[in-house]
């Protein structure tokens, strides 16, 4: 009986781990043979590209240096984008995975993120962000030397956002 119960339970973790775990492209990283990031090329959105604009003006109107856009952070924050779009609301899960491959690959010391959902314009996501103080916060953030953007609609035609602030 107790073998019988182990072997049902090793089946069901191996067919669960092949059902569940995530494929090189389910989060727009790839790596080479010795496990060292190959960045992906990004093509930013037009909403993107002024989301990326405005914050860095934001900063500058506020006396904080400006962000460099890196691509393995926005292909980071592709990869939560896609997740909550799957999921069907915002979240930070798996915030810890994301910051740490940040960490790993981007040579990050520190990462934070915000997320938003619904809003139409660059514009109306900066001020949703900029309304909320720990969004503002990370925003301000003075430390922070790099960030990257996602922005994706669901089947409702919905925008779901995650950007990612980095200090490398």
């Amino acid at each position: 009986m107790m073998k019988s119960l182990a072997i049902k339970l090793l089946s069901i973790v191996l067919i669960s781990s092949f059902m569940f775990s995530c494929a090189k492209e389910d989060d727009g990283i790839y790596f080479d043979d010795n496990s060292t990031i190959i960045e992906t090329p990004v093509t930013y959105s037009d909403i993107e590209n002024e989301i990326l604009t405005l914050v860095n003006d934001y900063r500058e109107n506020i006396g904080l240096s400006t962000l460099t856009t890196l691509n393995i952070v926005s292909n980071v924050a592709n990869g939560h984008t896609e997740y909550m779009i799957e999921n069907g609301k915002v979240s930070h899960d798996n915030f810890s995975n994301r910051a740490e491959t940040l960490m790993n690959n981007a040579k990050a010391k520190s990462v934070a993120e915000n997320v938003a959902y619904g809003y139409s314009t660059a514009q109306g996501v900066l001020n949703g962000w900029l309304n909320s103080p720990d969004h503002k916060k990370i925003i301000e953030g003075s430390s922070y030397t790099h960030f990257g953007i996602s922005t994706a609609c669901n089947t409702k035609g919905r925008n779901y956002f995650t950007q990612i602030f980095i200090k490398k």
